[in-house]
This record gives structure tokens, C-alpha cells and sequence, in this order.
């Protein structure tokens, strides 16, 4: 998903180029709607990634308690 979202981020970025050389506000309003999708699938990512540390348990290792 976060490459989907870089894919996006370049897609605006190319669009708002586009936009200010041809000065149309079509080109700006397609960015400004990539730009939307890009950063609400970067907050999907970020609170999907997120999990509260009491249910994760804790790494086995040399120290566990048997």
C-alpha cells in the first residue's frame, strides 16, 4: 500500500506540473484528487500498521521467564 501511495504521490506531482505550465485548472483538480486518495492511504497504512503492545507478546529469547 505505501507503494501505491508513492505511485500516487509522483502521479499529483506530474499533474501539478501539468497544471502550471498549461495553466488549466482541470490538471490542478485531477492533482488535488490524487493527491486526497494518495493521503488517505497513507493514514489506512499508518492505522493499519499500528497495535497496542499488550496484545503483541514478548519476543522469546535468552532472558524469557520459563
Amino acid at each position: 500500500m505505501l507503494v501505491l501511495t508513492l505511485v500516487l504521490a509522483a502521479i499529483g506531482f506530474a499533474l501539478l506540473v501539468a497544471a502550471l505550465t498549461t495553466g488549466s485548472v482541470i490538471w490542478a483538480w485531477g492533482c488535488i484528487v490524487v493527491c486526497v486518495i494518495g493521503a488517505v492511504l497513507l493514514l489506512v497504512s499508518a492505522l493499519s500498521m499500528r497495535r497496542p503492545d499488550s496484545d503483541v507478546p514478548p519476543p522469546p529469547g535468552r532472558h524469557a521467564k520459563r
